[in-house]
């Protein structure tokens, strides 16, 4: 994919949630966060890449001591659908005897996060809890919920705050899906 073939798909694209929408939901989820992670030393640990963009703008409505960290696994690598996951980095902090909290951009297929959530228990996590800016109302390929859901979305290709479309559009400011797909 070219630039210009990524900014031809953006000008096509639907616009599903604005900016101000986004902004609206990642208050509300950083309101259930608050609620139910107070007081509880998390250690964040965001999904690269997807998961950077939402978690800076969740993390920091956040008002509690925490760890950040990342893990980095992928099913797409560019692709618009997923293949086998890859391990690419796991976290630097132990997480033995700690509360984590999985960040990511989207919930679809649930295979990444199943497995993510699988790789914390293992590591010793006392919990588990995921949350996703986004999670498409479909039927999934492992049985799995987010704790904490910003928006719900039909079942299309989407792109924009941390979601790619062929490695690009991640910086989109909104929720957008392709066209035609």
């Amino acid at each position: 994919m070219t630039p210009e073939q990524a900014e031809q798909a953006y000008q096509e694209a639907d616009c599903l949630f604005s900016n101000a929408q986004v902004a609206a939901a990642l208050d509300n989820m950083a309101d259930a966060m608050q609620q139910r992670l107070a007081g509880s030393n998390p250690l964040m640990l965001v999904v690269m890449t997807g998961g950077i963009i939402p978690a800076g703008h969740l993390l920091t409505r956040l008002q509690f001591p925490m760890q950040i960290d990342y893990i980095h696994a992928t099913r797409y690598r560019g692709e618009t659908s997923g293949g086998t996951l890859h391990w690419i980095a796991e976290p630097s902090f132990p997480l033995q005897d700690r509360t984590v909290v999985i960040v990511d951009d989207i919930l679809d297929e649930g295979v990444t996060l199943d497995e993510l959530i699988k790789f914390c228990q293992a590591a010793g996590a006392t919990a588990v809890y995921s949350a996703v800016l986004v999670e498409k109302n479909k039927p999934r390929a492992v049985s799995i919920k987010a704790d904490f859901v910003g928006l719900v979305t039909e079942d299309r290709y989407l792109f924009g705050y941390g979601m790619d479309y062929k490695d690009y559009l991640r910086n989109a400011a909104g929720i957008y899906a392709v066209k035609g797909m």
